[in-house]
């Protein structure tokens, strides 16, 4: 009585291992046939109806119930002419089984209702002494069913626990791919904002030492030449600080080791300072304000952004006036950063970077909104709108 497996049923290879199991348990009946007594030696007619209702079993794979009726239709014979009985035995119970491990509890038991209740049944009204052998057959079919049921029960469970192991497997790895992606968008933003505000910068300081350079060179202002050389020296020593810390995340693969305490709103003031030197004028009204890292990280890389796209598309320069906001609107964080430069008359040419996008983003990425935009009356606007509550943060 073995199990299904391996091959699914229909197929040729399910037929193939059915009939070399249907030849092996004909040649077990076959031996019991010879060396049992507990009935006549089958004779031509006993061996042709023992050794048939092994054919069937061919095809109890893929039509289990019809290959029961058949082996049923032979041994019914076979045990009425009170044969070996013994050996008629193995092949009537691997139909059953058969029909209680490939069906559901319910056809099992109408099946041995019906097996157990004719064979009483025929036995009771042909051979009634012989009614007490007949229950002990039927308990066996009863175990034979049972038993088939619980294998059908038991597949049923290890396949869904099966499934349920490959899911949560596949729930990990979209997980790690999606932290995966998640890591290199933040530290793409990062790249962004730290290259683009230090490359700014750096073109604004070194446009300035060129002017003083060329503006007269007889009185040449070196104490001005001096500093505009110190602040682009500061502002690429503060930019090879964020870049070693921002590799060694890429190098380490453990972001929370090395990613270093988030930038926060106490740093606004040195981003305010760094766009003064590029010589525009910048007026920063920060209320005090208790903000979790994630939004007062989101709030300083969304300022430090926008001062970066004022002072390079704004004219950066003497003249230039950037006015940044920060304060607390009921359980948000508003911030706002104006400059009154040209931004709304940009080169329709100019090729977009990422740095709109990425503001959105990181506004996102703590639950809050963000819209940017020209002023009808000049310059740039962008103004985010941070719940001081996040929903979840990236640096």
């Amino acid at each position: 009585m073995l199990p299904f497996t391996g091959a699914v049923p229909g197929t040729p290879r399910a037929v193939r291992d059915d009939a070399v199991f249907a030849g092996a348990l004909a040649v077990l009946s076959a031996v019991l046939a010879v060396f049992v007594e507990d009935g006549l030696r089958p004779d031509l007619l006993g061996w042709s109806l023992l050794l048939g209702a092994h054919v069937p079993l061919v095809w109890r794979r893929s039509s289990p119930l019809p290959v029961l009726v058949g082996v049923v239709a032979l041994i019914a014979p076979y045990h009425a002419v009170d044969y070996t009985h013994m050996a008629a035995v193995p092949v009537g119970m691997v139909a059953l089984y058969t029909v209680a491990v490939s069906g559901r509890p319910r056809r099992a038991l109408i099946t041995g209702i019906l097996v157990v209740g004719v064979t009483m049944t025929v036995n009771a009204s042909v051979a009634p002494h012989q009614v007490a052998e007949v229950l002990r057959i039927s308990g066996w079919v009863v175990a034979v069913l049972l038993l088939g049921v619980y294998v059908r029960i038991h597949r049923q469970y290890v396949t869904s626990v099966l499934e349920r192991a490959e899911r949560a497997e596949r729930t990990r790895e979209e997980e790690a791919r999606r932290r995966v992606a998640e890591e290199r968008l933040r530290v793409a933003r990062d790249l962004h904002d730290l290259l683009a505000h230090s490359i700014t910068l750096v073109g604004v300081q070194t446009s300035v030492a060129a002017h003083v350079l060329t503006a007269d060179p007889e009185r040449l202002d070196r104490a001005a030449v001096a500093k505009a050389l110190d602040d682009i020296a500061d502002t690429c020593r503060s930019a090879r600080g964020e870049l070693r810390a921002t590799l060694e995340v890429l190098r380490e693969g453990t972001v929370e080791e090395t990613r270093g305490p988030l930038p926060g709103l106490d740093g606004l003031a040195d981003l305010a300072e760094a766009a003064r030197t590029s010589g525009a004028e910048v007026d920063l009204a920060v209320r005090e304000v208790e903000a979790p890292p994630a939004v007062g990280a989101a709030a300083y890389r969304i300022v430090q952004e926008a001062l970066t796209n004022a002072v390079r598309h704004g004219g950066g320069g003497p003249g230039l006036t950037i006015r940044v906001g920060i304060r607390s609107e009921g359980p948000a964080l508003r911030v706002t950063v104006v400059d009154d430069g040209p931004a709304a008359v940009q080169d329709p040419s100019h090729t977009p970077g990422f740095g709109l996008v990425g503001m959105r983003e990181r506004a996102r990425s703590v639950g809050g909104t963000l819209e940017a935009g020209p002023r009808p009356d000049g310059g740039f606007l962008v103004a985010a709108v941070l719940p001081l509550v996040p929903v979840g943060g990236l640096r």
